[in-house]
């Protein structure tokens, strides 16, 4: 008796279930519409005809404009010196930036040497413009940058050049590491 139960439970449940089947069945293969407008996709107002690609339909039925995508980030250039590290525990490389007429300095660090020390990142450009920035460097392992502020450029992107130096910040000035845009691969010379 359970069986004819069972048995007859699943019969009914396919026959609730072809409309449903039907209407999530909606276009067929070839593009052409059954007639019915059914369809999961139109049925969530997602596959609507008329729907243009400037416009978009919330929940409600309603056009809205369509979301733009993020906005194109404009290119920046460098020209960047070697990675160089100090046997005190400090390593950096120091970059030219160059983007819409704009140059600026930027050094990225990392201070292993269990102390904070300071920076000072230089960007010398043509006809003698200099940019000097001091950044405080915390002592640990993760890794930071220090930049300049962003200046109107001026001649070509060749014309410019950065160095970082990274020192003890005491009376002496212990000078741990001096890191170029320009600098000679290690073992160049």
């Amino acid at each position: 008796m359970n069986l004819r139960l069972i048995g007859i439970g699943a019969g009914v449940l396919i026959i609730l279930s072809l409309p449903l089947a039907g209407a999530i069945a909606g276009p067929d293969f070839a593009g052409q519409d059954d007639g019915k407008g059914g369809g999961l996709l139109s049925s969530l107002g997602l596959s609507d005809p008329s729907r243009t690609p400037d416009t978009a339909r919330s929940a409600e039925g309603a056009a809205r404009p369509a979301q733009p995508g993020p906005a194109e980030q404009p290119r920046t250039d460098s020209r960047c010196g070697p990675e160089l590290s100090s046997p005190h525990g400090v390593e950096a490389q120091t970059c030219v930036l160059e983007s819409e007429g704009q140059t600026w300095g930027r050094s990225y660090y990392r201070n292993t040497s269990g102390r904070i020390l300071d920076a000072v990142l230089t960007v010398m450009g043509p006809a003698g413009r200099t940019v000097q920035i001091r950044c405080a460097v915390g002592a640990g392992d993760e890794p930071g940058l220090c930049e300049t502020p962003r200046g109107e450029s001026v001649g070509k992107p060749d014309d410019y050049s950065a160095v970082a130096e990274f020192a003890v910040p005491d009376d002496e000035g212990q000078l741990l590491l001096r890191s170029g845009s320009n600098s000679p691969e290690p073992g160049d010379g």
